[in-house]
């Protein structure tokens, strides 16, 4: 046996709230050592003593929790005292250096619990450990401790107190642990078969059977139910309120009912995802007319009642962030109205216990649409009161429980592209993860873009990325948004020293840009979002850069939303993009289509056509002579309104009742991407698409005949304008980001397209000239051009605050 030794280890990261003290006690004792653990505000601090150091480092590591995430270990070496024992010290104060760690779907041994008589959490809705349950929703500040979260207000029974403090047990220190005794509750309000009827006895199969002996209290439970007569709630095991609560959310199920039930990061709206008239009832109540639904199912084997995921898809689905994952939807499978127009269906598997325990209820194969709790536009439902004020007229049953939600977080939606994840709402179970940065700098607070807002704060070399906060439209979402400011800020406690906004003035976050008193550096919105992408991979060099999305104000002024960029430091170019097209009407545009085919029509000549190819819309007609008059001057390079134009030409879309539709409807109808020969032009950097045009002006094809066209057309001619920008600039790694990214059969075309594009210097066989008539830089000879894609943040404006962030820093750095 080795000389005794004592060191102090500093763990900091997601850290605190995962099993992290009870781990290390645990791997102490084994290793014989001696010394203590606490949580601080800068992670964990952990002394040992003994000669068994070396193997205690080893395993600290590799074995670590599974939702603990140690970003730095730091070690010193200390005199060795002679303590005996080894204990768990209450927490320090201090700065703050570490974070939360996000929300956890309930994990299987909790589940065990949930439907094992014999315990004492059988059927409560609020079971949860160290390894499982709310974190970030119910956290105000750090260090993670009860008396921080909204479980502060629930003293604790002896059983849970005993189970709290015992580092042998599972949940030591499970900050939100309670049972039926001690912890929060449901309640219920509404009819219970959302028409006012009588409530009905449902039995409970599943969870218990028949004359089961509880073995903790010897209550008798029949059908799930301790036996009537026996005082359980004295023995704290009554669970007769949430059960009848689960009974009472079914059976309204059943009957066509549409329920608001109280979640981990807000409210939901479910109904029977089969039932027609119920969805069809949600939509009109929600005044949502055909924006997709997701749906809910029990399990992993219950996706396939509704879906035929990939093995990519449903490993996505059940991890423990547990989010809405997009895959191809059986037919007939759900109602019509629950994914209107699209091929895939957006899946999520029960993440709480009172998810599953209602699956219980209604059985396996049973599937739930489960949307956010809102009226339109305004951000999800959190608080008890609320839900009664703006949810009384969506709902026939409001069901509420006790413990606050301080921070509200939607459902984060993925999707699987080119083999691997990518995000397009990133919310619960994602946030408050930091994305890691490659370069120090100043606290820099950005405030995200108009539209799918978020807010980023940095803090050393981390950048932490808000939870969704939606489209600052409303007073409501503008109050959430200056919420999460305030509670980013607090949870890092860091105060800013540099602001960044958009470059738009018009946009509400930048014109309150100067109000938060640091200086504000205004950050151009398509090379925010090629920062983004860069950032997220680490990348500090110079990239090549390709923004697709729908709008962004550019620096001459104009709409932008097609470009190609060069991001260098703090610096970028444009050195191409789409060709314009003309915006009638601005912003109208956006939502009607129409004047986009119109915008084309005139654009390739045929604007006299416009009234005869849009007979229900009676300003076709004049719009096109405005536009031959010059009267109508603004005009854009979006790509997405470029969609806009084909959906309408091709009779898929002339009016959306939400942002992207027409884009995602022509998606849906691709099975194989063709080519339009001579479909593009590519001339000084510039992208045309007048001849693809040309042809579904003359002569459109069937909608599904021309999706595929345009996709298989914009794939060749996208690939073609990025390879002759690396070619020109001598740059081989492509960030492609913005909303059009989202798309899957653009995305996965393009970087197969790209991937059969060889670079070579300029001179060689093959080689492309600079199409700006200067000499490109030297490359490697036979270099691919490598895309990056967005996975951790959304490609779209979710991403735009990270992006900002990363500009605004070393632009603050450089002394601009």
């Amino acid at each position: 046996m080795g000389a005794a030794e004592r060191i102090r280890v500093r763990l900091s990261g997601a850290v605190q709230g995962v099993g992290m003290r009870p781990f290390v006690h645990r791997l102490a004792h084994e290793c014989g050592l001696s010394g203590f653990v606490h949580n601080g505000a800068d992670g964990v601090t952990i002394e040992v003593e003994g000669s068994g150091i070396a193997a205690f480092l080893n395993r600290l590591s590799a074995e670590a929790p599974p939702l603990a995430s140690i970003d730095a270990l730091g070690i010193d070496t200390l005199a060795p005292s002679g303590e005996a024992g080894f204990s768990i010290r209450a927490s320090t104060g201090g700065r703050v250096a570490t974070r939360v760690v996000a929300d956890a779907a309930t994990c299987p041994a909790c589940l065990d619990d949930l439907f094992n008589p014999a315990s004492r959490f059988f059927g409560y809705p609020f079971v949860n450990c160290t390894q499982c349950g709310p974190r970030f929703t119910i956290t105000t500040r750090l260090p993670y401790d009860r008396a921080n979260t909204s479980m502060a207000g629930f003293g604790m029974c002896p059983d849970c107190a005993s189970d709290y403090t015992d580092p042998a047990n599972r949940r030591f220190h499970a900050e939100p642990i309670a049972c039926p005794l001690c912890g929060p509750r449901l309640s219920v309000a509404g009819a219970v078969d959302g028409r006012g009827g009588e409530p009905q006895t449902v039995s409970w199969p599943g969870l218990a059977r028949p004359s089961t002996t509880c073995v903790a209290t010897g209550a008798k439970v029949v059908d799930g139910r301790a036996k009537p007569g026996h005082d359980t709630k004295s023995a704290g095991h009554d669970t007769t309120n949430d059960r009848d609560a689960i009974l009472a959310i079914a059976a309204s199920i059943r009957s066509g009912g549409i329920v608001a039930l109280k979640g981990i990061g807000g409210f939901h709206l479910i109904c029977d995802a089969r039932n027609e008239t119920a969805v069809a009832a949600l939509r009109h109540r929600k005044s949502r007319e055909a924006k997709p639904f997701a749906v809910m199912v029990a399990d992993a084997r219950a996706i396939h009642t509704v879906a035929d995921p990939t093995a990519v898809e449903a490993a996505l689905a059940a991890t423990t962030a547990r989010p809405i994952v997009l895959m191809q939807g059986r037919a007939d499978a759900v109602a019509p109205s629950v994914s209107p127009g699209l091929s895939r269906l957006g899946v999520m598997l029960a993440y709480a216990p009172v998810h599953h325990l209602l699956f219980a209820e209604l059985g396996d194969s049973f599937a739930l649409v489960a949307t956010s709790a809102n009226a339109g536009g305004e951000p999800l439902v959190v608080d008890n009161n609320d839900a009664e004020a703006r949810l009384g007229d969506i709902a026939d049953m409001i069901v509420t429980h006790d413990r606050p939600i301080l921070i509200r977080a939607d459902d984060s939606v993925a999707q699987v592209i080119a083999g691997a994840p990518a995000l397009i709402r990133r919310a619960r179970g994602y946030v408050p993860e930091p994305i890691a940065l490659a370069e120090d700098g100043p606290v820099v607070l950005a405030l995200g873009a108009h539209l799918k807002s978020t807010v980023t704060v940095t803090r050393g070399r981390e950048a932490f990325v808000s939870q969704h906060i939606g489209d600052l439209d409303t007073a409501e979402t503008v109050r959430f948004w200056r919420e999460t400011i305030d509670h980013l800020l607090g949870i890092l406690d860091v105060k800013p020293e540099v602001i960044a906004c958009d470059l738009h003035p018009d946009y509400l976050s930048s014109r309150m840009a100067d109000e938060f008193g640091p200086p504000v550096i205004r950050v151009q919105h398509h090379a925010a979002h090629i920062a983004a992408v860069a950032a997220e991979h680490g990348l500090t060099g110079p990239v090549l850069g390709l923004a697709l999305d729908g709008h962004g104000l550019g620096t001459d002024g104009g709409a932008w939303g097609g470009e190609m960029i060069v991001l260098d430091g703090a610096g970028w170019r444009r050195i191409g993009g789409l060709a314009t097209l003309p915006l009638p009407g601005g912003d109208r545009a956006a939502r009607e289509p129409w004047r986009m085919g119109v915008a084309a029509l005139h654009a390739v000549g045929r604007g006299a056509t416009a009234a005869a190819r849009f007979p229900d819309r009676r300003l076709a007609g004049p719009l096109a002579a405005r536009l031959e008059a010059g009267a109508e001057r603004t005009a854009t390079s979006s790509l997405g309104r470029l969609f806009d134009a084909v959906a309408a030409l091709l009779g898929v879309r002339s009016v959306q009742e939400y942002e992207g539709q027409a884009a995602m409807e022509l998606e849906a109808l691709v099975g194989t991407p063709r080519l339009m020969s001579g479909g593009w032009t590519l001339d000084g950097g510039v992208l045309s698409f007048t001849p693809l045009l040309a042809a579904f002006a003359d002569s459109p094809p069937d909608a599904r005949t021309g999706a595929e066209l345009f996709h298989g057309t914009l794939i060749d001619g996208l690939a073609e304008m990025a390879a002759s920008g690396a070619a020109e600039t001598g740059l081989s790694t492509l960030c492609p980001g913005g909303g059009c990214m989202m798309n899957r059969v653009l995305v996965e075309g393009l970087m197969g397209a790209l991937g059969n594009r060889v670079l070579v210097r300029e001179g060689v066989d093959g080689g492309r000239p600079s199409t700006r008539g200067r000499a490109a830089p030297a490359m490697t000879e036979g270099r691919l051009l490598s895309p990056i894609l967005a996975r951790r943040l959304p490609p779209n404006d979710g991403g735009v605050s990270l992006g900002q962030a990363v500009l605004a820093r070393r632009a603050f750095n450089q002394g601009g």
